[in-house]
């Protein structure tokens, strides 16, 4: 037996979904409004996951302008079938369902394909003479629906077929169809997605049904754990591995418990567990027992990757995968070029607070306890000018230290937005040249602090990290440490200059 540690993609990647070729795993999530869209992990293991990229890297796969906040993509699924990689998705507030493929999901994937049809949460499956079958859910029809599709065109073929209403919720959602041992097999997710969250599982002789429930469903759930730190477990993806083993990757989230009751705010994370089958063909999700961060399994051997480095020194002519912008990023706002070895942001009109595109460059807080640190260049010259470093869950939630123009005068302000509550706190009056930022994490506050030179760092201020939890905040996503700048409103030709972003545990 191996053990292994929960979450295995840390942060928020909700939705997971899993394909293997061979001994190599890849996975997908859903990344709602940020860009690029659907990032892609690999494996060897099942256990140790390293960034290859994402599958929706152009404005002409994803156009998110006028997205709201947590709508875009949802729940991708990730197949492999006939020497290619096939991902379909939906951009919710947009095109609806399409899909892409790829020889190699690190390259380049395809346009869009179109398919159509309400609703979201799409999957492919393959049956074995061929047939590709167009699975979603159906709220209008109350349930699941499964079609045939011809993927070469994205046409829809045939009549629509119930297959599922759920175990005990008509809005069931996440199907994923798989073949074993002379059954279709149907799972699917239900009981909303947070603490009532479940994975059930049905069965047929027939892919267009009819289905029959497993026995033993919910197949996985903590609903009935209130106060495990492991929460919302759901909207899973059954793989069997290269040594005939199965396992499930779901998504969860890691519970901060509070007074009053729990929060989280690094989003919906991905999980890993071990399946076992029972003798009359239905599957056992780790035993029977709850999803835990010390887990043991079946063993696979084990095949870590490099550490990722704490810093990175913007040498590069693009971001790596783990930085994402707000919408599609504004043209020209963002440079590695100008200002060599440094990221330089334009300071677009749009502001943090406005939902729209700004000019923001952030990645994943993945861990309660971390830091986030960055040296900032950056001299307004009006005021409403601003740069900075934000811990950001949304448009209305976001702390943000910066340097602005107030009042005539060049200072550091620490800001605090919590829905229509906005307070703001003039630090102190900033000499010219650069500053860093940092923000200190632990799973209870966010520690802000500044710092001169090669000197040590001075604490400025404070903020709780449930203000930015999606308990209060809404949505489904997670909080970003991001680097922005901005014209408050107004255009501008100024610029920011970051030399390095350092993250760290």
């Amino acid at each position: 037996m191996t053990t292994f540690t929960n979450p295995i993609i840390p942060g928020f990647h909700p939705d997971p979904s899993i394909c293997r070729v061979g001994g190599e795993y890849y996975l997908a999530t859903s990344s709602f409004e940020y860009f690029p869209g659907v990032p892609l992990y690999h494996s060897r293991d099942l256990v140790h996951w390293r960034p290859i990229g994402h599958a929706l890297t152009r404005p002409s796969q994803l156009p998110l302008e006028g997205i709201r906040s947590s709508y875009g993509i949802f729940a991708p699924t990730l197949r492999h079938h006939a020497g290619r990689f096939w991902l379909i998705t939906t951009l919710v507030g947009g095109r609806g369902h399409f899909y892409v493929t790829a020889e190699d999901p690190a390259g380049e994937w395809s346009e869009p394909v179109p398919v159509a049809g309400p609703q979201f949460d799409p999957d492919l499956f393959w049956d074995t003479d061929g047939t590709c079958w167009f699975t979603r859910n159906d709220w209008e029809r109350g349930g699941i629906v499964t079609r045939r599709l011809d993927p070469g065109r994205g046409e829809l073929l045939g009549q629509p077929h119930l297959i599922f209403t759920g175990l005990e919720d008509p809005y069931v959602e996440a199907p994923h169809l798989y073949q074993r041992e002379g059954f279709y097999y149907l799972l699917a997710a239900e009981g909303g997605t947070h603490r009532g969250h479940m994975i059930v599982i049905a069965r047929s002789r027939s892919v267009t049904g009819p289905y029959e429930s497993c026995p033993h469903n919910p197949i996985l759930t903590h609903r009935h754990r209130v106060t495990h730190p492991i929460q919302a477990v759901g909207h899973g993806d059954l793989l069997e591995a290269h040594d005939g083993s199965w396992w499930l990757v779901c998504l969860g989230i890691r519970q901060v418990m509070g007074m009053m009751a729990g929060y989280h705010h690094l989003g919906r994370e991905t999980f890993l567990a071990p399946v076992t089958w029972t003798a009359d063909g239905w599957p056992v999700i780790n035993g029977g027992e709850a999803l835990e961060f010390e887990m043991t399994a079946p063993d696979l051997e084990p095949h870590p990757w490099p550490a990722a480095p704490v810093r990175d020194d913007f040498d590069g002519d693009r971001p790596g995968p783990e930085w994402n912008t707000i919408r599609n990023p504004v043209p020209g706002a963002y440079s590695r070029t100008t200002r060599p070895g440094s990221l330089t942001l334009r300071c677009e009109p749009v502001t943090l607070d406005d939902g729209g595109a700004p000019a923001f460059l952030g990645r994943r807080q993945e861990h309660f306890d971390c830091r986030a640190s960055t040296r900032l260049n950056f001299e307004p010259e009006r005021e409403g000018e601003e740069a900075g470093l934000t811990v950001f869950m949304n448009e209305s939630h976001h702390y943000d230290l910066a340097v602005v123009r107030h009042d005539g005068r060049r200072r550091l302000i620490l800001r605090r937005r919590i829905g229509d509550l906005r307070a703001e706190t003039v630090v102190r009056e900033l000499e010219p040249g650069t500053v860093r930022l940092q923000v200190t994490a632990d799973r209870q506050s966010y520690t802000f602090s500044i710092g001169f030179g090669g000197g040590s760092y001075t604490t400025v201020g404070t903020g709780e990290c449930r203000w930015l939890s999606s308990e209060v905040a809404g949505g489904f996503t997670g909080v970003y440490f991001g680097l922005y700048a901005t014209g408050g409103g107004q255009e501008s030709s100024n610029t920011a200059a970051f030399d390095w972003f350092d993250y760290e545990t």
